[in-house]
């Protein structure tokens, strides 16, 4: 349903009227939009509806973004639930920090959540604070990840691009008098790395 955001103001300018917006989400393409769709309609007094398929993890949402980008100050956002538009708790922080100023969100199931009630302010400290613990949780398993791999003998960096195969090979052409910008063409490799294969594998001949 649609109707003329703009109305004449009393001086006889134009100023914004808000709009409800809605945005709906389901995970799979065969998935349905139905449920959300029919709870959204219940309102009655609803602008425009976006509609996506994507999976809530998806950094790129094409329709949620079309919809934040459409909203503008005295609007209201209207969702099902929170999980709709966010991944996280971070991600839910950001979005509501975002639209804070003058746009307000709805949502319909969970409306202890709505950032016009009288624990919105109470509900971004709680947001933030989730969103900092999740953080130094992912930061935590990341160390212990890290350090379980180094205890398994796992090396971080950047891997060796020269096998011991290669040094052979290298070796081989070496001696059969081939110049070294030829064998490094015939690797694909520099020749500053043919040379230190080769002394690596000289190295390792002598050890």
């Amino acid at each position: 349903m649609y109707e003329n955001p703009m109305k004449r103001s009393k001086t006889g300018g134009e100023r914004h009227k808000g709009r409800v917006v809605a945005y709906l989400r389901v995970s799979a393409t065969d998935q349905k939009l139905d449920t959300q769709l029919a709870k959204v309609k219940a309102l009655g007094n609803v602008d425009r509806v976006f509609k996506e398929k994507a999976s809530g993890l998806k950094h790129d949402r094409p329709a949620l973004a079309e919809c934040l980008a459409y909203l503008r100050k005295g609007d209201t956002l209207v969702v099902t639930r929170a999980d709709r538009i966010a991944r996280s708790a971070a991600h839910l922080l950001t979005t509501v920090q975002h639209l804070k100023k003058g746009v307000a969100v709805r949502f319909l199931d969970q409306p202890e959540l709505n950032t016009e009630g009288k624990y919105a302010n109470f509900l971004l400290t709680v947001l933030a604070a989730v969103a900092q613990l999740e953080r130094d949780i992912m930061d935590e398993k990341r160390r212990d990840g890290i350090a379980s791999a180094r205890a398994n003998g796992v090396k971080f960096g950047r891997p060796r691009l020269v096998s011991t195969k290669l040094q052979v090979e290298a070796k081989a052409l070496k001696q059969s008098g081939i110049a070294m910008p030829e064998i490094a063409r015939r690797l694909n490799l520099g020749v500053s790395t043919i040379y230190r294969l080769l002394a690596e594998q000289k190295e390792r001949e002598g050890a």
